[in-house]
């Protein structure tokens, strides 16, 4: 099995969080649209406000990431912005985030796409970048306003939030990258055609053959071609699209819920898409201790699952609190009723 590791010893120097403040509870959903019964898949979702999107997450995210890292914007080689609800179909979000933070004009700049790994995907670009010697620093950003057509299952667990990754030099790095693999297949489990407001799903089947297939097969993978089990690891974070999905593949792996539990924030704030396990990451690295080994598993739509395993340094104790903790945001929170929800996501189209 191919396992990617850069030339260059590689980490993460600085990471960022930030999830809006509504929360759409699971009960509102359940009162307007109650054919879907009482199981809810969650507790609460979080809501961007009327003024934020996936551009305004992931600034707010890299701006956390650059105050962790102290690093000059004007060294980032690569802003890259993963989403699957970019605010505009032709205009790239990484170019609104690199003239945000300061980081333009000479980098490059790109928009990544596959579903939940959207953000995944932009972070093995910006390892590989940085792994290579063409960037002294990178940064990878994943970030979602989370879409769902009104009464369909999505509508309970569809959130909003993103994470931000700075990548560079392993001497300068909170969490060294061990190694990392993908496993990749066409699966067609969740989809979206041009001029449709609203994502499909195939039901049922986005847990098996989807999610459970490829989320399994890329951590036995991982784990193996780095001699490690369950136990070796401190911490697991994976895509979280529900909160049975995350601990039953857990299980399956061999970890204990303890070992999850830090970065399973799905009952809180929703599936953040993009978002999801980097934010679960985040969560994690916010409690980590020097030597603590974490592995971190994506998942796509699509389909596909990468996989990370992260080794923690000493540098995690002097820069997690240079700014504010991913459980600051979760608990920052206002609870908010369908009808404020249906503005603020303009669900309701008035012309």
């Amino acid at each position: 099995m191919p396992l990617m590791k850069p030339a260059l010893p590689v980490g993460i120097v600085g990471y960022g969080a930030y999830v809006p403040r509504y929360r759409l509870p699971a009960a509102e959903v359940s009162h307007i649209w109650p054919e879907g019964g009482d199981a809810a898949p969650v507790a609460q979702k979080a809501v961007a406000g009327p003024d934020e999107d996936a551009a305004t997450i992931a600034i707010e995210a890299a701006r956390n990431a650059l105050a962790r890292a102290g690093t000059d914007p004007a060294q980032l080689g690569a802003v890259w912005v993963g989403s699957e609800s970019h605010p505009y179909a032709v205009k790239p979000t990484s170019a609104i985030v690199a003239e945000a933070i300061g980081a333009t004009p000479y980098l490059l700049a790109a928009d990544w796409q596959f579903a939940c790994k959207a953000g995944t995907e932009a972070l093995q670009a910006a390892l590989a970048l940085v792994g290579s010697g063409m960037a002294p620093y990178a940064l990878a950003i994943g970030a979602d306003t989370a879409q769902s057509r009104p009464g369909d299952a999505l509508e309970y667990t569809a959130g909003a939030g993103g994470a931000a990754y700075i990548l560079g030099p392993a001497d300068d790095a909170v969490a060294l990258l061990e190694g990392s693999l993908s496993y990749v297949t066409e699966s067609p489990d969740f989809w979206r055609r041009p001029q449709r407001h609203y994502p499909e799903h195939a039901g049922r089947f986005t847990g098996e053959p989807g999610y459970f297939r490829h989320t399994l097969a890329a951590a036995r993978a991982l784990m193996s071609a780095l001699g490690h089990t369950a136990q070796d690891y401190a911490m697991a974070v994976f895509h979280q699209p529900n909160s049975r999905f995350p601990r039953q593949a857990a299980a399956e792996l061999g970890f204990r819920p303890e070992q999850i539990a830090p970065g399973l924030l799905v009952d809180r704030i929703g599936n953040a898409y993009a978002g999801s396990s980097l934010l679960g990451l985040s969560a994690l690295l916010d409690v980590a201790h020097p030597g603590d080994r974490i592995l971190q598993i994506s998942y796509g739509s699509g389909a596909g699952a990468d996989a990370f395993e992260w080794r923690v340094t000493e540098r995690i104790e002097e820069r997690r609190h240079s700014a504010l903790l991913t459980e600051d945001y979760v608990n920052r929170t206002c609870e908010i009723d369908y009808g404020t929800y249906a503005r603020y996501r303009q669900l309701l189209q008035m012309d």
